[in-house]
């Protein structure tokens, strides 16, 4: 075979092969490119879509609706004095544990040095159970109540459902007989009791979930050239 020819074939050849290469590198670009494109186009979202879900839109109203009522019951709650913990009277003994589903009265004496710690924690848990009324009470401005209750040891817890007695806590006995028990010891004793709910973690930021979807509601209605001229 001519020197010649056999050069050009095998030139020809390797030419073949870097053309073929050069394709398929080519093409791997391509495909490549297609991936990128199609996981990119997974990865965004068209928020106006989402947020015209009507079933998102309806979840969201339902949250809302359920903060609002939420709300709303805390109010009426805290129109009976739930939320604190108050010194009434012995005059206003029965309105206050009648008027209320649950309530708890702490009979105490004010020279008591036992009195003033239950005082310390009972304060404590009122703000955080608010479907629980707190009260105490001047054992020694309440002599009938005193003796109609039994009560001989304080301080005295009295707990009280529908504006029954149900159960008491007299002393520390329940709370480990010593002075330096904890307000979560005490909280952890009502619920057991049933005249407190345990306390749920996202409990405390559910009232201002609510309130910011308010304001957020409200600034969103707000036509944004009412203050130009």
């Amino acid at each position: 075979m001519d020197p010649d020819s056999v050069k050009s074939t095998l030139s020809n050849l390797a030419f073949g092969n870097v053309i073929a290469a050069a394709a398929r590198d080519y093409q791997k670009e391509l495909l490549d490119k297609e991936k990128a494109q199609a996981s990119s186009s997974n990865d965004e979202v068209d928020l106006d879509e989402l947020m015209d879900d009507p079933e998102l839109e309806k979840l969201h109203s339902d949250r809302i609706a359920a903060l609002k009522k939420e709300a709303e019951k805390r109010q009426v709650l805290q129109m009976k004095g739930h939320g604190e913990y108050k010194e009434i009277g012995e005059g206003d003994f029965l309105a206050e544990v009648t008027g209320s589903e649950k309530a708890i009265c702490h009979f105490y004496h004010k020279e008591f040095y036992r009195c003033k710690i239950m005082d310390k924690h009972l304060k404590a848990l009122a703000p955080k159970h608010i479907g629980t009324k707190f009260i105490k009470l001047d054992a020694e401005n309440a002599p009938f109540f005193v003796t109609k209750l039994g009560i001989k040891t304080l301080p005295c817890v009295i707990i009280f459902r529908k504006g029954i007695a149900i159960d008491r806590l007299v002393g520390f006995q329940d709370l480990g007989g010593k002075d330096d028990f904890t307000t979560k010891t005490l909280e952890v004793l009502l619920v057991k009791k049933g005249v407190i709910s345990e306390k749920k973690e996202n409990e405390d930021d559910e009232e201002d979930e609510y309130q910011e979807n308010r304001h957020r509601t409200v600034r969103c209605s707000v036509d944004p050239d009412s203050d130009s001229d």
